[in-house]
């Protein structure tokens, strides 16, 4: 019987060293605790330089804007001078055009007068010649009936 107690007081031993290593796994999980806590911290701080150089980017990105939205202005400003000019260039050429197609066109009546006057010479001279020619033919046939 006796032998009997120590193994049942041995068994109970051990059952108080469980008791002590469940003890244990709990101070673990204390400190796993205080490892997230660092994390924590970590992802504040990533966070916040995150933040930081989203603003950084922003700004950027906004000083870049500005500066081309200045330069579409300058080279729009200057699109309109140069249409301008080129508007008055076209319209000057235009006026030379004019000019010089009102000088054909004088041209071109004057010879046009020209040639109805030669014509109208060419065909008095005609009907002069005609007529002369007619009157030899007439004298011609005369002559020959007094023959």
């Amino acid at each position: 019987m006796v032998e009997a107690k120590k193994k049942a007081s041995k068994k109970k031993t051990a059952k108080k060293k469980t008791t002590v290593r469940k003890k244990a796994a709990v101070k673990k999980k204390a400190t796993v605790k205080k490892k997230s806590s660092t994390r924590k911290k970590t992802t504040t701080t990533n966070q916040k330089t995150a933040a930081t150089s989203r603003h950084a980017l922003t700004a950027r990105l906004k000083q870049d804007l500005k500066a081309t939205k200045k330069a579409l202005n300058v080279a729009r400003v200057a699109a309109r001078e140069e249409l301008k000019l080129a508007r008055v260039a076209a319209k000057d050429e235009i006026a030379v055009l004019k000019d010089q197609l009102a000088e054909a066109l004088k041209r071109e009546k004057g010879l046009i007068k020209l040639s109805e006057q030669k014509a109208k010479k060419m065909l008095a001279a005609g009907e002069r010649w005609e007529k002369k020619q007619i009157a030899k033919i007439k004298k011609a046939a005369a002559r020959a009936r007094k023959k």
